[in-house]
């Protein structure tokens, strides 16, 4: 199966945020934590040199504990301030403010040789379509003022958001690379909703997906739908129809419907925590 998905907003998006990088102090990178590599954009890395860059694996209750503390030394290896969380929890902001003032100090200090004061610390929050930018937002400010939906592209224009005195945040849409030359790493991306579905194979997706939690998280597949996992994914997506009661006209098993309610389980947690990749 071969994953494009490129609208034309996002185009001009990534133009205005390259524009915007010279406004900005530090820039928040919203990854997916079942996904940490396949959903960072690798642009904003060449956007983002000379700026502090804290990396955030939001959706970190979705995703393998182990492999969450794995990839956050990763990137902690790799030079970034980073921090697992999951956006909708209002506790988890407390551990991503203390890592966003020490991202900032560096900023902090520059202020203080030049007698600037109390100029609040601009962030640009940035990232793929649903790593869950405006989710985390509105949960650091405690109110909502962005724009969120379970669904990519849903933020279309730039918003400057005061969070205090000491902070400023930019929130962006969700960009994508133009070309999405690792077909692996799209797939992930399907697999977790980043790219539209009515663009792809959902059936074709949900066998791979079938194929992968056999080999990576055996058993997780049998106790979620009390079927066995032996044979081929067809079978196994056949099993899962006739088990959840997606059947057509003479008892004919409905690929398509349990396609889609086997990738929303696997979204939603229902499956389990599942990390998708390793460092």
């Amino acid at each position: 199966m071969n994953v494009q998905w490129y609208p034309g907003h996002m185009t001009k998006a990534r133009r205005q945020m390259q524009e915007d990088i010279a406004l900005i102090d530090l820039i928040i990178e919203l990854v997916d934590a079942r996904a940490p590599m396949s959903s960072r954009n690798p642009d904003i890395d060449e956007m983002g040199k000379n700026r502090s860059r804290l990396i955030l694996l939001n959706k970190a209750d979705l995703a393998d504990p182990e492999l969450n503390k794995a990839w956050e030394a990763y990137f902690q290896n790799k030079g970034y301030f980073t921090a697992c969380l999951d956006a909708r929890s209002s506790a988890d902001m407390k551990a991503v403010s203390a890592v966003l003032r020490e991202a900032s100090e560096a900023k902090r200090e520059r202020d203080r040789k030049r007698g600037i004061r109390n100029r609040p610390v601009r962030a640009m929050v940035a990232g793929i379509p649903n790593a869950g930018k405006s989710t985390f937002i509105n949960s650091f400010a405690g109110k909502a003022v962005a724009k969120t939906g379970n669904k990519p592209g849903v933020t279309r224009g730039k918003q400057w958001i005061k969070l205090s005195r000491e902070a400023e945040l930019l929130d962006t849409p969700g960009i994508l690379w133009p070309k999405l030359d690792d077909q692996e790493a799209a797939v992930r991306l399907a697999y977790i909703g980043s790219i539209k579905d009515d663009i792809l194979n959902i059936e074709e997706l949900s066998l791979g997906l079938i194929d992968f939690l056999r080999e990576a998280y055996p058993g997780t597949i049998s106790g979620r739908y009390d079927i066995p996992e032996e044979g081929s994914s067809t079978e196994v997506l056949e099993n899962i129809a006739f088990k959840r009661g997606c059947i057509k006209k003479g008892e004919e098993p409905d690929y398509a419907r349990a396609s889609q309610m086997f990738l929303t389980d696997f979204r939603a947690g229902a499956l389990g925590r599942i990390t998708l990749e390793k460092p």
